[in-house]
């Protein structure tokens, strides 16, 4: 295994270990036991910038199921790595924010970080694989983790709902986005998206390539809470405060950021990539700037924020692939929206990162996040006042802060769309600047909202919880961190611009780089006097306008008809769901076992035998039978009395000892057959069996003479005969059906070649079959685990209070 490998799943073997450090050091926050890892991390990751510089990439491959194409491959390219740098990044300032905000005496910490580092190893997966097999085990993983990671206050009924939520929507997506995997393997015969590249002209003219797009980009939709996907968003609000500042800045919600971005070089060359990652994202960003300013929970305002901001990067990555279909325009002018994409990826991470973070201050001090209790606290908190203010003027996108740079950029890339004469933009295209621009004077207002709402204004104690004061110093180092980038990035625009924004758009846009070095990018503070320029002093003068009078006209959101509410429809989808299955179980789960067989054989029996008489399969030939001896013909018709005398048994314990009878012939069958070691274990298992059976049925009642008598059923009978029949039926025409030789012979002559085992059905088992072989073990494991937990199981009745 490489060390890449190993940076990949590290997270996920660390969490084998907290259980053990969490029994063991008690009087130690878990949290410190977790911090080094993503310190580690990081630095390692940041030793690769060298190499993307370069315009040169890192593959480590193992293989997995090399047969199906199907390996772990991990590759680091611009893009893999700058969304590497977030994640761990990200979550070592999460991980020592966490230190502080939760306590290790009321809440369980291994559980928590278990999940955490669970989800931080998921997403490495997710960005650094190359194999799209390999990215989707991760992805699911990544729903899996924030599921638990959004329920972690499971006794709370929004908790549980918001992670119920989640998981529905964003597993729905990647399940889509399995099928358009699978269907761009059909295209290409690959499942590494780095040998998809190459293939991009052959797979926009073929057949599924429209299918496929669909797919994938339903993905990537629902899980950067894309329109109208993004109601799951809002409700994972109920996960503790490090979880949101980690789940919904810089890591899952870019999940689907990520997809779009990395496959942009497969899809990008047609125009219904464009339109519909554009579309999504610039409606997207529109209706969470204009949802958010109406919500009173800081949170929801945050959540709706992120859904905002998701779509605008959503939209200039659309954008950016108009930059494929023009060769002759310099780079500043076609590749300026994907550079602002990129660009803003970063800047609201930082940004967002840190107002996560002092949300959960303002929470945790003041015992209250309802922006109708708050007011006042700048005295009381003026730290944290302030970085409330750097992080909310920057995603307003007001100077001097990083937040304002990219968003001229997404100006830039938006009007630049008028000057395009593909796809309709010249005309349809008018419509994107529009709702940019009125997109972003409701970030505005939602951003002052935020910011003064809470810290400005009447100070109200009687409302709150607590007494405010400032966070502990503990908690304020990391939104300080994060908040020292936004102005970093904000006064030194082009830090990042060679070592992470370049080579991430050589990974998005990787046919415009042709032989050049990399992509020129620059960015700078001062443009001029720009049209974006007035854009952004539009947006203030209005921006403040409207948030000064916001109580005059915040009453047009009782104009939009609840019936039509989003989750509405979900609520309502999933109650019929539920009602609906619930309906259909309940017509056929009846409580009989009698009833589910009939169902099961009946299903059976028209199923293999319409499919044996439509492909006219069944064939009888006896030419390859060996003779029949008198030994066998005497345990065949031992089996056959055996079996027709347990109908008529008298007593439950003449049935036990006549079904073993049946067990033991056929264990007198192997040994006939000269196969000892298969009639040992039938021997063995047989006798376990009929052990087994004994002890259970001692403890039943007798038959009654009304029980122990047979009625015959006309039903029982033709199911029985039907099954018999079709088995025989598909038992004859398999060994009279044979297409290739048989398989024995291979076994015969390799068993103690290639496996050095000389009882061939062993070696079978163990190694030629051994996967079979692992997972029934897996099985039968689990199946003891289930019944031990339900054998320690003790049931408490809660006192009625």
């Amino acid at each position: 295994m490489s060390l890449l490998h190993l940076a990949i799943i590290s997270p996920l073997l660390l969490a084998i270990f907290i259980p053990i450090f969490y029994k063991n050091f008690r009087q130690i926050h878990t949290g410190w036991f977790i911090l080094p890892l993503p310190i580690l991390l990081f630095s390692y990751f940041i030793s690769f910038i060298s190499i993307t510089t370069s315009q040169r990439t890192i593959t480590e491959t193992i293989n997995w199921i090399p047969s199906l194409g199907i390996n772990f491959t991990a590759r680091i390219d611009g893009l893999g790595l700058l969304f590497a740098l977030l994640i761990t990044g990200i979550g070592a300032l999460v991980v020592l924010y966490s230190i502080y905000y939760l306590n290790k005496d009321k809440e369980k910490l291994n559980t928590f970080y278990i999940y955490l580092l669970l989800f931080m190893g998921a997403m490495l997966g997710v960005v650094l694989s190359d194999n799209l097999i390999v990215m989707y085990a991760f992805w699911e993983l990544t729903s899996f983790s924030s599921f638990l990671l959004i329920g972690y206050w499971y006794h709370r009924e929004k908790s549980r709902y918001g992670a119920q939520k989640s998981m529905i929507i964003t597993v729905f997506g990647g399940l889509a986005m399995l099928g358009g995997i699978i269907l761009l393997y059909l295209m290409t015969g690959t499942f590494n998206i780095s040998e998809m590249i190459p293939q991009s002209s052959e797979i926009l003219n073929h057949p599924f390539f429209i299918p496929a797009l669909l797919c994938v980009l339903l993905g990537a939709f629902t899980k950067s809470a894309q329109f109208p996907f993004h109601i799951w968003l809002p409700d994972a609000m109920e996960a503790p405060t490090p979880v949101s500042a980690y789940l919904h800045s810089a890591t899952m919600v870019k999940a689907g950021i990520y997809l779009v971005a990395r496959l942009s070089p497969v899809f990008a060359e047609s125009p219904v990539w464009l339109w519909l990652v554009a579309g999504f994202g610039i409606v997207t960003l529109f209706w969470g700037s204009f949802s958010a300013v109406k919500q009173t929970d800081l949170k929801s305002i945050l959540a709706f924020s992120t859904v905002s901001q998701l779509g605008l990067i959503m939209s200039l990555l659309g954008v950016g692939a108009a930059a494929l279909h023009f060769t002759t325009m310099d780079d500043s002018f076609y590749t300026v929206a994907t550079t602002a994409a990129v660009f803003h990826l970063i800047n609201h991470a930082t940004f967002k990162g840190s107002l996560f973070m002092v949300v959960g201050i303002v929470d945790h001090e003041t015992g209250t996040r309802d922006i109708r209790k708050l007011g006042g606290l700048m005295n009381f908190m003026p730290i944290t006042f302030t970085l409330a203010i750097i992080g909310a003027f920057s995603m307003a996108g007001l100077p001097p802060f990083n937040g304002f740079l990219s968003k001229e950029m997404f100006f830039t890339g938006m009007i630049r769309i008028l000057e395009m004469d593909i796809f309709n933009l010249d005309t349809w295209g008018i419509l994107f600047p529009i709702l940019a621009w009125v997109a972003s004077i409701f970030t505005f207002i939602y951003s002052m909202v935020l910011v003064f709402k809470t810290f400005t204004g009447k100070y109200q104690p009687e409302k709150l919880e607590k007494k405010p004061h400032e966070a502990p110093v503990g908690m304020l180092i990391s939104p300080i961190i994060l908040a020292s980038l936004v102005i970093i990035f904000g006064f030194f625009p082009d830090l990042l611009s060679h070592s992470l924004i370049s080579p991430a758009m050589a990974a998005i846009l990787p046919s415009l780089l042709g032989s050049a070095d990399e992509f020129i990018v620059h960015i700078t503070f001062w443009h001029g006097f720009s049209i974006e320029l007035f854009m952004t002093l539009g947006v203030i003068a209005i921006g403040a306008l409207l948030y000064t009078t916001l109580p005059k006209w915040r009453s047009v959101y009782g104009l939009f008809p609840e019936k039509l509410a989003l989750n509405r429809f979900y609520d309502n989808g999933l109650e019929f769901a539920q009602r609906g299955s619930m309906k259909v179980t309940k017509a056929y789960m009846n409580g009989f076992i009698r009833t589910y067989l009939v169902y099961i054989f009946s299903f059976f029996i028209v199923i293999l035998g319409t499919t044996l008489i439509s492909k006219d399969a069944f064939k009888l030939d006896t030419s390859n039978v060996s003779t029949i001896g008198f030994y066998e013909v005497l345990l065949a018709l031992l089996i056959v009395v055996a079996s027709v005398t347990i109908l008529f048994a008298k007593s439950r314990l003449t049935s036990i000892i006549l079904l073993g009878a049946v067990g033991y012939t056929v264990a007198l069958f192997f040994v006939v057959f000269r196969a000892p070691d298969l009639a040992l274990t039938q021997l063995v298992i047989e006798t376990v069996s009929v052990a087994l059976f004994l002890l259970c049925f001692y403890h039943l009642p007798k038959l009654k003479k009304e029980e122990s008598r047979l009625h015959f059923k006309l039903v029982n009978a033709l199911i029985s005969v039907g099954v018999g029949g079709i088995v025989t039926a598909i038992a004859l025409s398999a060994h009279s059906n044979k297409l290739r030789e048989s398989i024995a012979q291979y076994y015969i002559e390799n068993t103690y070649d290639k496996a050095a085992g000389k009882n061939m059905v062993n070696v079978i088992l163990v190694d030629f079959r051994g996967f079979d072989t692992l997972f029934e073990i897996c099985v039968l494991a689990i199946a003891a685990l289930g019944i031990f937990a339900m054998i320690k199981l003790r049931l408490t009745r809660r006192k009625e209070e």
